[in-house]
């Protein structure tokens, strides 16, 4: 099966190109970039003139394991969605259970941590599912220290899971915040071994809790340092909130110093997860200078009004989505606080996408449109083009070449040393995969909002995934299921 791409504006930032040319698919793999290239026999031909043909966006943290997630992350551009955050255990049957359903873009899993530690210090076995890792996030059976020999076991699971393809450690210490730092470093001594990165959401700041054995991202680089492994830093804008200034300069610092430290970011002021978690307790909020009325119910669409009624969901449900605000984005200040951590350099956009919760208990559907009455954070749907709003079309922090090099290259880069498939990713360069995006730049937005969060984005016109047509003409394709499984090397 051969597409013929004529006439658009190629952008392929593995080579710095940004030109007018023609880009030729040929059964997944792009064969050819140029201008007035051949017509092969029987290519079909999509005149893309005034539109951006760029490598489609690699999204390191997506929590959306169904069609219905991939379908919502399809119209935003993206064309492969890995769960690296939280990973899921076991990977082996992580991996055989995406492949047995399809899905519309390629998928991936880290080793998780918190799955480890629940197995070894809850007894908790961990079952593949996200639902499951967002029932046990409130648990603190699984959030103490360990002794030695619990340290390692779970560092042996971990292992287990890496020689079981997983693309590095994901490690949700801000959801067992007290754990001794000496157990983290154990964590990067094994990736830095293994040669996989990790995937931190970081422990608290010692601007919010002084009294935190380290400060969340000041250990990052501290780990970095001495163990020399890859250590990716998760949302920072949710987990620095109003001290991103102050983050963002340890985290350069440690850069500047030779430490292998990257970063991501998603423009949204309110993050999602569990209400269990660590960090929604009333007496956390106030360190951050928050309260109940900041959190509200993904699925009811409840604002928290006190700390009584906090608590009681908490202990009621602490699975159950909710919303954090963390940022108001009507104030300038706070809205140049999250393009702030968009703009530092290198960040990777990354959106930390959320299922899709309907009132009758369904994660997932295989009709579309969605059916009505889902519920999730916008940012499953609007991440990136949400980006490309704010970064480039309204304030021209990024031209679109900085936008692909954010959005698609240098979060495949982040992969080359774990799964060198990742090297066909990110770029248009003749061999690479065929995950293509082509996109309108005049009318590229979210739409998603926080009360209507499953509206697609707008402005994808062509979305292809191992070379199929996953969106067309703006349309998708509802019978289009070609995502591939992205694994590790065997450590």
């Amino acid at each position: 099966m051969q597409t013929l791409l004529r006439g658009g504006r190629v952008i392929n930032p593995a080579e710095g190109f940004d030109g007018t040319a023609d880009v030729l698919v040929t059964d997944g793999t792009i064969c050819a970039v140029g201008p007035g290239l051949d017509t092969p026999p029987d290519a079909t031909v999509i005149d893309v003139t005034g539109l951006i043909i760029g490598p489609g966006f690699i999204d390191l943290h997506s929590h959306v394991h169904s069609i219905a997630g991939h379908r919502l992350q399809a119209m935003d551009g993206v064309t492969t969605a890995l769960d690296l955050e939280a990973g899921l255990m076991p990977i082996e049957r992580a991996y055989a259970e995406a492949a047995a359903a399809g899905r519309p873009l390629h998928f991936g899993f880290s080793a998780s941590w918190c799955g480890a530690r629940a197995q070894v210090l809850a007894d908790i076995a961990p079952d593949a599912r996200i639902e499951s890792v967002l029932a046990v996030l409130g648990n603190p059976r699984w959030q103490r220290s360990s002794s030695p020999r619990e340290l390692a076991a779970w560092l042996s699971l971990l292992e287990g899971e890496l020689a079981g393809g997983a693309l590095g450690i994901g490690v949700l210490m801000g959801y067992a915040p007290a754990t001794e730092p000496a157990e983290f470093l154990a964590v990067a001594r094994l990736a830095a071994k293994a040669g996989v990165p990790t995937f931190t959401h970081v422990r608290e700041l010692v601007e919010v809790d002084p009294a935190t054995s380290v400060d969340g991202s000041a250990e990052i680089a501290i780990a970095a340092a001495e163990t020399g492994a890859a250590m990716h830093h998760c949302h920072v804008n949710s987990t620095s909130g109003r001290h991103v200034d102050r983050v963002l300069g340890t985290l350069e610092e440690s850069q500047r110093a030779g430490s292998r430290v990257t970063v991501e970011a998603y423009p949204y002021g309110a993050g999602s997860t569990a209400v269990g978690a660590a960090f929604i307790a009333p007496e956390r909020l106030r360190l951050k200078g928050l309260g109940p009325s900041s959190v509200i119910m993904v699925e009811t669409g409840e604002r928290i009004a006190d700390e009584a009624r906090l608590r009681y969901l908490r202990a009621q449900d602490p699975g159950a989505p909710c919303l954090l605000e963390f940022l108001d984005e009507g104030k300038p200040r706070d809205l140049e606080l999250m393009r702030q951590a968009l703009a530092y350099p290198d960040a990777v956009v990354a959106s930390d996408a959320m299922p899709v919760f309907w009132p009758n208990g369904d994660h997932d559907s295989t009709l579309w449109p969605l059916p009505p009455g889902g519920t999730t954070h916008p940012r499953t749907a609007g991440t990136f083009a949400k980006a490309l709003r704010l970064m480039v079309r309204e304030s021209g922090a990024w031209t679109w070449a900085e936008a692909f090099r954010r959005c698609s290259f240098l979060p495949a880069r982040i992969l080359d040393d774990v799964a060198p498939a990742a090297r066909a990713k990110g770029h248009l360069s003749v061999g690479a995969d065929a995950d293509i995006v082509v996109l309108d730049p005049a009318t590229v937005t979210d739409t998603a909002t926080y009360v209507d969060p499953t509206r697609p984005s707008r402005g994808v016109r062509y979305l292809y995934v191992a070379g199929q047509p996953v969106v067309t003409d703006g349309v998708l394709r509802a019978d289009a299921l070609p995502g591939r499984p992205l694994r590790g090397e065997s450590r």
